[in-house]
């Protein structure tokens, strides 16, 4: 065989090689812990996601952080040095979202959020430009509770939220959405997810007499205010974000929990809906696949957010294949060029259109108001 023929065998095999790579994707989730019920959904939807993508094998690798900050980032560079992976999706929480960031933005290794916080996204800067996420912001389902309070005839609120990025990137939101409103705050207060009472932070909330309360929390440890504010008599309207989007807040938190008016996705709702809603369609296509592997009414909203990061990833990879092969700087910097340029996404939660400015997407149509009734949850129109 003459040489120029060798060397042409040796690159179309090395060719076809680098066509066979995987597409290999780290997933960090919070499925113990304080916010275990958030995370084990989304573990649950990783396992439902598609194999292959473009004609390439997909990979999942799923690590638990533990709702720990510390393992999160551990978790994140481990996928980076010995997974040697070309996305990263979690974490479950605000606090090891935020914590991730330097790692992915070092390596250059697009990372998509299942975290709310607005602050994990913005502002864009040379760091963030690597991070999306697919909750909706805080300032969204802020705006929701408070036009909804208003309506309502609230004139005095109170806050109590998690003492962490979660509680203060809501009280910020809700603190500047009611001076708009004026709405008048009379009280504000701040707990730990890990604590096991809030008595003395409930007494004070409830000697302001607000007319209504807003409890920032997520997962089961958001019940706890709630229930001790029912065990102090407390009569008025209690709001809660849509970190307790799930059925696990309903079984703790049992009749103190009835009447609760919070903000959703609409997938939490989504048979609900009007037949016309633009995301009736997508949500519906989530709901059935995640019942059919555990169960009717096993959705919870938190599910939803790691199949809208399967979505995005769907979307963005046959794009990047395009430009670059798996396994390469190149190929991470076209997944995420890719990800910046997804337009009229529907997934479970809402319609994501990307842009280098904003690296949700989502607009109004990925919320609506729901009231807990009965021990499940209503649509309220």
């Amino acid at each position: 065989m003459k040489p120029f023929q060798q060397l042409a065998l040796a690159l179309a095999a090395s060719l076809s090689l680098a066509a066979q790579a995987d597409i290999n994707v780290g997933v960090t989730v919070s499925a113990t812990g304080p916010a275990a019920s958030l995370g084990l959904p989304e573990k649950n939807t990783i396992a439902l996601m598609p194999t292959t993508l473009g004609g390439q094998k997909v990979n999942y690798i799923v690590l638990d952080d533990a709702s720990d900050t510390t393992t999160a980032v551990a978790n994140t560079r481990k996928f980076i040095t010995e997974n040697k992976v070309d996305l990263i999706i979690g974490s479950t929480v605000t606090p090891n979202s935020l914590a991730m960031i330097d790692a992915v933005a070092e390596s250059g290794t697009p990372m998509i959020s299942m975290a709310a916080s607005a602050r994990i996204v913005e502002p864009i800067d040379a760091k963030k430009r690597w991070v999306f996420k697919t909750p909706q912001n805080d300032i969204m389902m802020a705006l929701a509770i408070v036009t909804h309070m208003v309506d309502s005839g609230v004139k005095t609120a109170a806050f109590i939220g998690f003492a962490d990025a979660y509680g203060e990137g809501w009280w910020g939101e809700f603190n500047k959405i009611a001076a708009t409103k004026k709405l008048n705050i009379v009280a504000s207060e701040r707990y730990n997810r890990t604590d096991t009472s809030v008595t003395g932070q409930v007494l004070k909330l409830v000697a302001a007499r607000p007319d209504a309360i807003l409890i920032a929390g997520s997962g089961t440890p958001a019940a706890l205010p709630q229930k001790a504010l029912k065990e102090r008599g407390y009569a008025g309207k209690i709001y809660q974000t849509h970190g307790v989007a799930n059925n696990d807040f309903l079984r703790v938190g049992g009749k103190d929990v009835e009447g609760t008016l919070l903000p959703s996705g609409p997938v939490l709702v989504a048979a609900q809906l009007p037949a016309d809603h633009p995301v009736k369609k997508s949500a519906m296509d989530y709901i059935a696949k995640y019942e059919a592997a555990h169960g009717k009414g096993s959705v919870s909203t938190f599910g939803g957010h790691a199949w809208d990061a399967g979505l995005l990833l769907a979307a963005a990879a046959p794009e990047a294949l395009k430009k670059a092969q798996p396994g390469t700087p190149a190929f991470r910097a076209a997944l995420r060029d890719a990800l910046e340029n997804v337009k009229n996404l529907a997934g479970a939660h809402g319609v994501f259109n990307m842009s280098p400015q904003d690296h949700l997407g989502l607009d109004q149509r990925a919320r609506v108001m729901v009231q807990i009734e009965n021990g499940t949850w209503k649509l309220l129109k």
